[in-house]
């Protein structure tokens, strides 16, 4: 008898973690791999973060259990950062929970909404983690197409025509990883319609509204939305604290409630100091935005370079902090991102991971060094 749970027969490990094992050897044996595959903000956060952390571990209060819910003040500056940068009002008593990263967020919204056989809708391309914890928890995906020819935005008409009967999540992205396609609000507006229709509930998830996007949006500034959406967003790009894992969920208060009672047997609450950060942090003047963009701005215009020269097309127009490039006709991702890798030792993300859409695409990161940038284009010269 196998004591391993069937669950983990509907998934494998995350590509990341198993491509990272495979670049680590690469390293250990003397490459000098350059990596453009993932991410993970090199840069850090603003000082008053981490003054914010320091200052915090002498407190009474630091290293006790906190509260499931979060700080107070840590949801009011949610709400007054929400205020202020998308122009949406949320109630910080009743419609904020803090996360531990907005990917535990993905987890508790499935486990809170669906039931064994239940089915979700899923973008393709998308972000692995939506279809891995839907099989996890026993429901079904439905993918639904992002292409190119319909500028990587869910179709209504081809939605209608999906089999909806047990569909009780559907998860939208915008700016959309990996393409950085921004979301309009004609489509928002179709999808929220739709969502009402069906009783789906539509969880967008946000954490790149304000990398390379000059007007960064909230699904919140559609009417109406509250009704049946929920928003996770997180401070990890936006602020360079991935490794900090603090995400927040934002919605009514029933849904809100409902996430809750997963939430609050999965851990004890967030870390005090990590909290303190990120009360500093979403207090930050939008100089901060201002000065992080500068510097992806150069790194981009280097990466379109680098993806020219490896003869690849993009979409300038785009937001977040990737550059999806469409390879010449005919070429496999995954092959060529394994040549890449072991004839020039350069790393980046073959398409497909996001779905089969992604098929003939790779992406590249822009969280890396400007000399590592150019390094790459010297290599690939």
């Amino acid at each position: 008898m196998s004591l391993v749970a069937r669950r983990l027969d509907t998934v494998e490990e995350y590509y990341f973690s198993k491509k990272l094992k495979e670049v680590r050897t690469l390293v250990s044996n003397g490459a000098a791999v350059i990596n453009l595959g993932i991410g993970s903000p090199d840069l850090p956060p603003h000082p008053s973060v981490l003054t914010a952390l320091e200052n915090s571990l002498s407190e009474p209060q630091a290293h006790k259990y906190q509260s499931y819910q979060g700080l107070p003040e840590l949801r009011h500056a949610i709400s007054s950062f929400y205020e202020k940068n998308y122009n949406v009002l949320i109630n910080a008593e009743n419609e904020i929970l803090p996360l531990m990263g907005s990917k535990e967020g993905i987890m508790h919204i499935s486990m809170a909404y669906l039931n064994e056989g239940d089915a979700v809708l899923i973008p393709n391309p998308g972000y692995p983690t939506y279809s891995s914890v839907t099989k996890l928890v026993g429901a079904t995906p439905i993918f639904y197409d992002l292409t190119a020819e319909n500028h990587w935005q869910p179709q209504i008409s081809a939605l209608e025509r999906l089999d909806l009967s047990r569909v009780k999540i559907m998860w939208i992205n915008y700016p959309h990883m990996p393409t950085g396609t921004l979301g309009s609000e004609q489509h928002l507006t179709a999808l929220i319609q739709f969502a009402k229709k069906h009783n789906i509930l539509l969880v967008n998830d946000n954490p790149y509204s304000f990398i390379l996007n000059d007007n960064p949006n909230s699904i919140f500034n559609i009417k109406g939305a509250k009704e049946v959406c929920l928003e996770l967003n997180s401070l990890s790009k936006s602020f360079n604290m991935a490794g900090w894992r603090v995400g927040m969920l934002l919605g009514a208060e029933q849904h809100i409630n409902n996430v809750i009672k997963v939430k609050s047997n999965m851990d004890s609450g967030m870390f005090y100091g990590v909290q303190k950060g990120a009360i500093a942090a979403l207090k930050s003047s939008n100089d901060w935005f201002t000065s992080l963009n500068e510097v992806y701005k150069k790194r981009r215009a280097l990466v379109w370079e680098l993806a020219t020269q490896l003869g690849c097309t993009f979409e300038p127009d785009t937001a977040g902090m990737f550059v999806w490039a469409k390879l010449s006709q005919g070429i496999d991702a995954e092959q060529f991102i394994d040549t890449l890798l072991i004839e020039k030792n350069i790393f980046v993300a073959p398409g497909t991971i996001f779905g089969s859409n992604g098929e003939g695409y790779i992406r590249f990161s822009l969280c890396a060094p400007i000399e590592d940038i150019n390094e790459a284009l010297k290599r690939t010269a």
